[in-house]
């Protein structure tokens, strides 16, 4: 018998969608408004779903203030309120588009949480766009 359990998390992060081997010409025409110079920003919306079979001694897939602290530490810390391009070591080369962000968490992530549970991380750049990765 399999379970999911999902946390939701939110930061605060800029960023430039931007190609460094590009002219700026191509990179306004393909990254539009999210190319200026002077970067912008979104307030991100993440949750994350472990699936797994339920430990019969806990009652839990996966305690659920672990994976709560697990995402602070690997996501909220190191992106709430920086700057993608410049803050975090990831995107130093990786445009950090919401594909790449969410590939980057899940990467994270999968490296902290027992590989017998499936990881599903979604990622929310607005109210109406949203990325999802589950590692496949």
């Amino acid at each position: 018998m399999k379970v999911t359990i999902s946390r939701k998390a939110h930061f605060n992060a800029a960023h430039r969608l931007y190609r460094k081997d590009w002219s700026f010409e191509k990179n306004d025409s393909v990254f539009g408004k999210c190319n200026s110079p002077n970067f912008h920003g979104h307030n991100y919306d993440l949750t994350v779903s472990v699936t797994g079979a339920i430990d019969p001694e806990t009652g839990y897939v996966m305690d659920i203030k672990e994976l709560s602290d697990l995402i602070y530490q690997e996501v909220e810390v190191p992106f709430d309120h920086k700057n993608l391009n410049l803050d975090v070591p990831e995107f130093e080369n990786l445009n950090p588009t919401a594909e790449n962000i969410v590939v980057v968490i899940w990467n994270k992530l999968r490296q902290k949480i027992n590989p017998d549970f499936d990881l599903e991380v979604v990622l929310y750049e607005t109210p109406r766009n949203f990325v999802t990765y589950r590692g496949e």
